[in-house]
Order: C-alpha cells, then sequence, then structure tokens
C-alpha cells in the first residue's frame, strides 16, 4: 500500500513540475499567502513593532512573495562529457 501511495505521489509530482512555471508561481504566491496571514493570525504581534507581523496586509504580502520566489525554473546540469564536448 505504501509504494502505490507513494507512485501516486511522485505521478502527481512529476505532473505538477510540468506545467508551465508561471502557474507554479501563481499556487506556490497563493499557498504563500495563506501561509503568511496564518503567521499573522496564529504567532502575530501582540505589541505592533513587529514591521511584518504586526499588520495582516504586510504579512499576506510577504507570505505570498516568499511563495512566488519559491518555484525558480530548473536548469538541467550539464554532464563532464557535454561539458569537454562544448
Amino acid at each position: 500500500m505504501l509504494t502505490s501511495m507513494s507512485d501516486a505521489l511522485k505521478t502527481r509530482l512529476a505532473a505538477f513540475s510540468s506545467r508551465p512555471l508561471w502557474q507554479r508561481r501563481l499556487v506556490f504566491g497563493f499557498v504563500g499567502a495563506i501561509g503568511g496571514f496564518a503567521y499573522y493570525h496564529f504567532v502575530g504581534c501582540a505589541s505592533g513593532t513587529c514591521p511584518i507581523s504586526s499588520n495582516p496586509y504586510i504579512s499576506t504580502a510577504y507570505g505570498a512573495l516568499m511563495g512566488l520566489l519559491l518555484p525558480v525554473q530548473k536548469k538541467k546540469l550539464k554532464t563532464p562529457s557535454e561539458v569537454e564536448s562544448s
């Protein structure tokens, strides 16, 4: 059973990673925004002196920005034989 779950997860991850970069950035940005708001809501800053976590708009925007930066385009690394031939 564990093997079939692992295979299903690998299939879903492969399908997600084959999507265009802008779609992956959109998903990660949305998840980051939810995470930023959750950080404000659950951790927050009662005194108001914390620049990010004292304002829900700033913490949500910061989380979205962090989410947008995560899904960078992967570059295919060259093997040593490809480097020597070029």
